[in-house]
């Protein structure tokens, strides 16, 4: 019998997994606004004729160039127009779930009224729509997480007002012994009953479907492109190249408007992409059992949690990159590797990929998808190995959790001018259009 802290340890794991990996319908940062919008809607109890927006800077770097579903446009304020004519206040990060053709009509007439602007607020994640018609206006406020209301309002009344986060943080910034570490992750990925965790394959289900569809060609066509060149013998039909083009298509779908969900990891699609379709690209590749897809999409899908966990939700580095870590730890183990290996394999694609930056969600980001992808191969392939980057160069350290946390100090402390920069620079870009 396990003992009673291990059990429930275990219980938080599930539901950690249970609250990070869920369904989201496009990017996730213009689906807090089109949320927001969406109750506004629903307060007013009209179509409004003047909508103002309101998002911090990093929501506004990923949220002006991505596509929005159902549409065929990008950008906030396509978001929040589609948001107030047929977005379900309800729904979370699916609520366009339902949008038809009608309904985007009638938002395009909308986008003449609709103001977006930076606002300079502590918090990372953060939207604010006023929606106004004659004699009336409502207000919602998202923040911290993208289906978070805080505030609601109408004509001026306070209807919901939530001050603090709800939970506990699960890996505090300051707390000096993480509420996890990667052995106990991979020991509860291996351990386990089976049918407690099976509900992750819906992951691997809804993420190659979302593949499926890329490789018909969206956005840049990475993962198309990828395909045809396996074809034409320019690229070899090899583990690493399978797992770049199903991630890959998965991305330009999501990126570019597909109305399919995506499985989400740490409130990001890409992330959930990043952490399953190299996992399922391996299990396919090295023939793994149904119960050992399953318990690698866990140690995927955990172990980038727990890198997440100390950054913050949006910053300055490419978090599919990190999300991917969890992938290449989940590929080490089925290619038969230790806890060891999989500390290497973390070690690894941290020496390799931890300086990818994020300039804003959009098409490019399948390409830093697959590329992700492709290190977590390679790191895979040299931890199995036991070819590691040694805790003498750069920011790696032999306790691989420490090297977790530095990456998180990077992200965090070390890259919030590189954050500033980059937000300025897509600012002045737009206000030049």
């Amino acid at each position: 019998m396990r003992n009673t802290a291990m059990k429930a340890q275990w219980t938080d794991f599930i539901t950690l997994l249970k609250r990070e990996v869920v369904p989201a319908l496009g990017c996730t940062e213009p689906m807090s606004v089109a949320l927001a919008a969406a109750n506004c809607r629903k307060l007013l109890g009209e179509t409004p004729t003047r909508i103002s927006v309101w998002v911090s800077g990093n929501l506004f770097k990923n949220g002006m160039g991505v596509g929005v579903p159902g549409t065929g446009m990008i950008g906030l304020p396509v978001a929040a127009a589609v948001g107030i004519t047929g977005g379900n206040p309800d729904a979370g990060l699916e609520v366009l779930k339902t949008l038809t053709p009608e309904q985007v009509e009638a938002a395009k007439a909308l986008l003449p009224v609709i103001k977006v602007d930076v606002k300079d607020v502590p918090d990372v994640l953060y939207a604010e729509v006023l929606a106004e018609v004659e004699g009336h206006c409502a207000r919602v406020v998202i923040c911290t997480d993208h289906t978070r209301i805080i505030l609601m309002e109408k004509d001026g009344e306070v209807l919901m007002e939530q001050a603090s986060a709800p939970g506990v943080q699960i890996q505090p910034a300051k707390s000096a012994k993480p509420a996890m570490t990667l052995r106990e992750i991979v020991d509860f990925a291996l351990e386990v009953p089976l049918a407690e965790i099976d509900f992750i394959r819906e992951a691997a289900t809804m993420n190659q479907a979302l593949a499926d569809e890329g490789l018909q060609g969206y956005g840049l066509k990475i993962g198309k492109i990828l395909t045809e060149q396996v074809e034409r013998k320019l690229l070899s039909d090899d583990l690493m190249t399978l797992a770049m083009r199903l991630s890959s298509a998965a991305s330009d779908a999501r990126m570019d408007g597909a109305m399919l969900p995506a499985m989400s990891n740490s409130g990001s699609g890409n992330q959930g992409i990043a952490a399953t379709m190299p996992v399922v690209a391996a299990a396919r590749f090295l023939k793994a059992s149904d119960e050992q897809l399953t318990r690698a999409l866990v140690m995927s899908h955990l172990v980038a949690i727990y890198i997440k966990t100390y950054q913050n939700k949006l910053s300055a580095l490419c978090a599919a990159s990190t999300a991917a870590m969890g992938a290449g730890a989940a590929i080490t183990w089925l290619l038969g590797g230790q806890y060891q290996q999989i500390s290497h394999c973390i070690n690894n694609m941290i020496g390799d990929v931890s300086g990818i930056i994020c300039d804003g969600a959009g098409s490019a980001c399948s390409m830093k998808v697959s590329t992700s992808t492709s290190a977590a191969v390679k790191s895979s392939l040299m931890a199995i190995n036991n070819l590691h980057v040694p805790q003498s160069e750069g920011i790696v350290s032999d306790d691989v959790d420490q090297t977790i946390a530095n990456l998180g100090r990077l992200s965090k402390e070390g890259m919030l001018d590189t954050d500033i920069e980059i937000i300025n620079i897509m600012r002045a870009k737009q206000q030049k259009q």
